[in-house]
């Protein structure tokens, strides 16, 4: 701590500048240069100038990763951590790429999701390094740049680079994660109907949600009446009222208007938040609406709102290391040509059977009408409790912090579980409130401090 405290000032500058950079997924504007856009390119340049300025090995991998890199010796330790962000929101007190600093915290998107451990980790390398200790085996930082959507850094990383023997992700809550729930993004897709009914008020469109795996804080819909609008928009000012949400209702030359807004929260526990297009579909679900759109909306209802546990799917299952399956609706669309879909972000636990749970799934959508379309895993991750790594990492944890290091599991996907053997470690403390992918985001700066510290001890009893 007391060589963290020596460079406080330049670690907290270091975080800011690197906070400001707004390093989006942009496939948009991607380039060869840059393949998933500019502000993810600069954030990666970011950390492997400033390593190299420092005298750590840097190497940018197809600018889609990188590492830096210390020591010598046959084994390698990796810190993987990344510098992607998930958008911004809204609702922001103060510019969500602006780093400011108010009663101790750095407000930023990113400042916990993860680029300030980043910098914790970075530092702790640092610090390690310019103290020459003695150490037998190399330490890697793995920096990726996709991990708040498709992992595409890393597996394209460990196709061309070495798999560290252990390592640690700075990536979501002390003590130590030593279990993963399994992650399944997948859509669910409305078949066409033969014929759409028109039974008066038409739903033109529905839009809510960007990812998979974010609680949508947003969702309008737009909707052509027939007949009186007054009934209706009373019916959507109650439903507001009731729900204690807020939105509001717009007359538009293609219809009438309503927009709704949720509470966002990190798609591992969706009851942290409000989604904002489940809320809208049941709105809209007590409306006649013509058939198609009918059927989605119900669907949606029945199936999703206030059930995150897949209960009413029949596909809820839970175990005594990860818990329960958790479903997070984080995208919801409709438009009259291409009928409804949604974009869910399963996590399962370590022991679930997928095969059969999709099977179940599927039986169930058939009736309703729905199919599963672009699907994608990644297993379940799990490090047995005696291993060295986890018997260090605590060793480090209540040497330094003095209370005992338990072990969790988490249903949130870090890269330790693309490691053969690693863990997530920080850098949430015990007991502070977990605002990742939250507005107002922010890091507290003793927790980075500390954090850091953690870190360097870490690192030198890792590889001494």
């Amino acid at each position: 701590m007391k060589e963290v405290q020596a460079r406080k000032q330049s670690l907290i500058e270091d975080t800011q500048n690197l906070l400001k950079i707004k390093s989006l997924l942009d496939e948009d504007s991607a380039t060869e240069d840059a393949p998933l856009g500019q502000g993810v390119k600069e954030a990666l340049q970011f950390m492997l100038e400033l390593g190299e300025k420092d005298g750590f090995i840097a190497k940018n991998v197809d600018n889609l990763a990188g590492h830096l890199e210390f020591g010598q010796g046959d084994e390698l330790i990796g810190i993987l951590c990344h510098v992607d962000v998930v958008p911004e929101g809204d609702g922001w007190t103060s510019d969500p790429f602006g780093a400011d600093i108010r009663d101790g915290k750095i407000f930023a998107r990113g400042a916990i999701d993860d680029k300030g451990p980043t910098m914790a980790a970075y530092y702790a390398m640092k610090i390690v390094k310019e103290l020459k200790l003695p150490l037998t085996k190399r330490i890697r930082m793995i920096i990726g740049t996709d991990e708040e959507s498709n992992w595409r850094c890393v597996d394209h990383y460990f196709k061309h680079e070495e798999m560290p023997t252990c390592g640690f992700a700075p990536d979501a809550d002390f003590p130590i994660i030593y279990a993963e729930k399994g992650i399944a993004d997948y859509d669910l897709v409305q078949k066409p109907l033969s014929t759409n009914e028109k039974v008066g008020n038409e739903l033109l469109s529905f839009e809510s949600g960007r990812r998979y795996n974010m609680v949508p804080d947003y969702a309008k819909a737009v909707i052509t009446i027939s007949g009186n609008p007054a009934p209706i928009i009373s019916s959507f000012e109650d439903f507001l009222k009731d729900n204690d949400v807020t939105g509001k209702h717009t007359n538009t030359k293609e219809g009438l208007l309503f927009e709704l807004e949720g509470i966002s929260a990190h798609g591992m526990e969706p009851d942290k938040g409000k989604n904002a297009g489940l809320m809208l579909a049941k709105f809209l679900s007590s409306l006649e609406l013509d058939k198609q759109a009918a059927a989605f909306v119900h669907f949606v209802s029945a199936y999703f709102y206030q059930d995150s546990r897949g209960r009413a799917l029949g596909i809820a299952y839970s175990d005594d290391i990860t818990g329960d399956l958790t479903i997070n609706v984080g995208k919801l669309s409709y438009d009259l040509e291409n009928g409804g879909r949604l974009g869910l972000n399963m996590r399962y636990p370590v022991t679930t059977n997928l095969e059969e749970t999709i099977v179940k799934l599927e039986e169930k959508l058939t009736v309703e009408g729905f199919k599963i379309d672009n699907f994608s895993d990644s297993k379940p991750h799990h490090v047995d409790e005696q291993d060295f790594l986890v018997h260090t990492l605590k060793k480090v944890y209540e040497e330094q912090t003095g209370e005992k290091a338990e072990l969790l599991a988490i249903g949130g996907g870090t890269y330790a579980r693309s490691l053969k053997s690693g863990v997530a470690f920080g850098p949430l403390f015990p007991g502070r409130p977990d605002i990742a992918h939250q507005k107002d985001e922010y890091m507290i700066i003793e927790d980075l401090l500390k954090a850091t510290a953690i870190y360097a001890h870490a690192i030198y009893e890792l590889a001494k």
